[in-house]
């Protein structure tokens, strides 16, 4: 989300790196299933914000049910083949719309129940204009999920953010514990 691409390029992961967002080992750690479980219910209209390969996306998409869809937003085009490559050809491929963002912004006009962005927004350079774009885009009632590793973002910076998504008109319900992230659970 920069309007550079070049310095897009060193900020975000990238495409060359996925296969270390999803693996089994990462499971042990960060399984989306005990991440997500409680929070993610039937027929929810979810968005996956910096969805990489579909690490979450795709178990996100197992748990919902009915008409339950998930938008996996990413900027690299690399990354949602990847996950299409996932996908295609099977009953998952009808719950998950890939969306590919603009450099500025995410640009998803849905209104969703549930956003995640999972170890991303530090890699977002205006963090004010994307929550308020988040507020615009996550329904009155619903819920985003911010998760960030330790190992990029301090808890200065992390009370930081959560500052700007105050700022935004965010609300804080909880700080779950996720194995070595800095997280908050906002609506």
């Amino acid at each position: 989300m920069e309007n550079n691409s070049k310095m897009n390029s060193k900020r975000i992961c990238p495409v060359e790196r996925a296969g270390g967002l999803d693996n089994s080992v990462r499971r042990l750690f960060q399984n989306p299933k005990k991440i997500l479980s409680e929070l993610i219910k039937e027929d929810m209209h979810v968005l996956d914000i910096g969805c990489g390969p579909g690490y979450f996306t795709v178990e996100i998409a197992k748990m919902l049910k009915g008409s339950g869809k998930v938008i996996a937003a990413d900027l690299q085009e690399g990354m949602l083949a990847m996950l299409w490559n996932k996908i295609k050809g099977t009953e998952l491929e009808k719950r998950i719309v890939l969306h590919k963002c603009e450099n500025n912004k995410i640009g998803v006009t849905d209104k969703v129940d549930f956003a995640l962005a999972f170890y991303m927004v530090h890699e977002v350079p205006d963090q004010k204009r994307l929550f308020d774009e988040l507020r615009s885009i996550v329904k009155l009632n619903g819920k985003l999920y911010i998760i960030e590793p330790k190992f990029h973002v301090t808890r200065k910076k992390f009370n930081d953010m959560i500052g700007l998504l105050e700022d935004s008109g965010f609300k804080i319900i909880d700080r779950p514990k996720v194995f070595f992230s800095r997280a908050v659970l906002i609506t």
